[in-house]
């Protein structure tokens, strides 16, 4: 994350609270100017720096403060509170409706990545069930089109453009007006990018408006534009007057802070940050989560949109055999297609509370290569195979050989993934049909008699038997997940979250928040 550096500083100023045995005016003065450096070299402005630490001070009248109250925490409060404020305008972002069509217009300098981040934007949508379609207005650039056209193929999202019609205005009004005639209900016009100093493009952009009268403009912003932000949002905000911001290439190490002051300047919302190259890299903006995620504090909710996108709940034969404790090699090709979607697992480890954000770091190539060779693997074997279970290979070892020679891998490569199968059918077996440990979880861990006790012991260990040693280590090893579970229960409702001795979530308000339950 591109602002991954500046939640460490930021961090790092504040744990002077709980080294110093006297909070004084000394220790917050030190603080602050830990946390105004930090942002500076974000590339946040100096005025917005300025009002934060000046907010602070009149926040925190340390002489005011009585003796019982809790100075670290005022302190830490007030200093998130401004840091939410630096990227919240207050402003409530176009919030499309169902069952008619609404037109996104899309606006940015070029180079800022806005042709891949309309498909991104389209697919975000077309996941959640909305009928989307993409024009390509840009006559401008060459291959425009043939970007906008490969990125929705690939996408299964349809498309509108044209390689003969030179005017821009023509194929917006043409494309968004076949989609209207079609009930589409998210349409997405990609525009020339553009300079603050190109004129005629600013025209034509003010043109394909009037032609197409899209119900929400959104800016799509270089997330490492630095100090220019300011100047060039400001422009576009004169030229077009966007309603909301996309901030994209967030997802490197330059400095980040220069789009938070394109918040201020312009006071419009960011309602996407890109993070990535791929489909689903493109998260939902919300201040608070935002920052949270930023200090290293997780936001669960990331991760369960994430595994909903997924409709794991529309896969009802992998859901029934889950359920009755069945469990075959194609459920678990199934799962890993499922779970390769969802984006790098390192994304992924930092929405969860307590979690690094770079706890998979260097290690996300080999797993996703990992993945990938999996899947060949099992595509080398025939249906029969995959809806078995691996006893067949157990008693025919030629069937090992046979794999290993059709996907290229080697025989231990196979044995492993049998062995993995397993693990997952062994786990499975466990916690499904009448008599598993699913059937008789507790709602409230708080309240479980021994038995469930025990059960909800024997599901910590199944799942500490699930996770690579490694990476068990990194989490801190059984403590590590235990911390994992109350984290999760806490967000989905679960007893443990809040002070339970439970040790797991609340099952069955995890399974359906997982797309699970019954």
């Amino acid at each position: 994350m591109v602002l991954a550096d500046l939640g460490r500083k930021i961090n790092s100023a504040l744990l002077e609270l709980n080294k110093a045995p006297v909070i004084d005016e000394q220790v917050l003065d030190s603080i602050l100017k830990g946390i105004c450096s930090a942002l500076l070299a974000a590339d946040v402005n100096v005025m917005l720096v300025q009002r934060l630490r000046g907010n602070v001070k009149k926040t925190v009248n340390l002489e005011e403060l009585g003796g019982g109250v809790n100075k670290k925490r005022v302190i830490e409060k007030a200093v998130m509170d401004e840091l939410f404020q630096l990227v919240d305008p207050g402003v409530e972002p176009y919030k499309p409706v169902k069952h008619r069509p609404n037109v996104f217009m899309m606006v940015g300098l070029q180079g800022a990545g806005k042709t891949t981040t309309c498909t991104k934007l389209a697919s975000h949508y077309q996941r959640k069930g909305w009928k989307t379609a993409l024009v390509c207005a840009d006559t401008f650039r060459a291959g425009a089109f043939d970007q906008l056209k490969q990125n929705a193929t690939k996408a299964k999202i349809p498309y509108y453009g044209s390689y003969s019609e030179a005017d821009p205005v023509a194929i917006a009004q043409e494309g968004v007006d076949k989609f209207k005639a079609d009930k589409f209900e998210i349409i997405i016009v990609d525009t020339s990018g553009r300079h603050k100093q190109e004129a005629e493009l600013f025209e034509e952009m003010k043109q394909i408006a009037a032609a197409v009268q899209p119900d929400s403009t959104v800016f799509v912003m270089d997330g490492t534009i630095g100090q220019a932000a300011e100047g060039q949002s400001k422009a576009f905000k004169e030229a077009a007057n966007f309603g909301s911001i996309i901030l994209t290439k967030m997802d490197g190490h330059a400095k980040g802070g220069g789009a938070i002051s394109a918040v201020a300047a312009t006071q419009s919302p960011i309602i996407f940050i890109g993070t990535g190259e791929h489909l689903h890299d493109l998260d939902r903006f919300e201040p608070k989560p935002f920052v949270r995620k930023m200090l290293g504090m997780g936001d669960m909710r990331d991760l369960v949109e994430k595994v909903q996108d997924m409709k794991l709940d529309q896969n009802k034969n992998l859901m029934k055999n889950l359920e009755s404790g069945k469990y075959s090699l194609r459920d678990m090709y199934d799962q890993l297609q499922q779970i390769s979607k969802m984006g790098p697992l390192s994304k992924l480890m930092g929405s969860i509370p307590g979690m690094p954000a770079d706890m998979m770091a260097g290690s996300e190539e080999e797993t996703s290569r990992r993945f990938k060779r999996m899947m060949c693997i099992m595509d080398s074997m025939t249906d029969a195979e995959l809806d078995g279970d691996n006893k067949v290979f157990e008693k025919e070892r030629s069937r090992i050989m046979r794999v290993a020679r059709g996907s290229g891998t080697s025989v231990h490569e196979v044995e492993e993934i049998l062995k993995q199968y397993t693990k997952f059918a062994q786990m499975v077996k466990t916690m499904g049909g009448k008599g598993g440990l699913l059937s008789n979880m507790p709602t409230d861990p708080r309240r479980a008699n021994p038995n469930q006790m025990a059960n909800m012991a024997r599901m910590q260990q199944q799942m500490a038997n699930m996770i690579p040693p490694e990476m068990l280590q990194q989490v801190g090893g059984m403590q590590g997940l235990q911390k994992m579970a109350r984290q999760m229960g806490g967000m989905f409702g679960g007893g443990a979250g809040r002070g339970g001795g439970g040790g797991m979530p609340d099952m069955s308000q995890l399974m359906k928040a997982f797309g699970g339950g019954r």
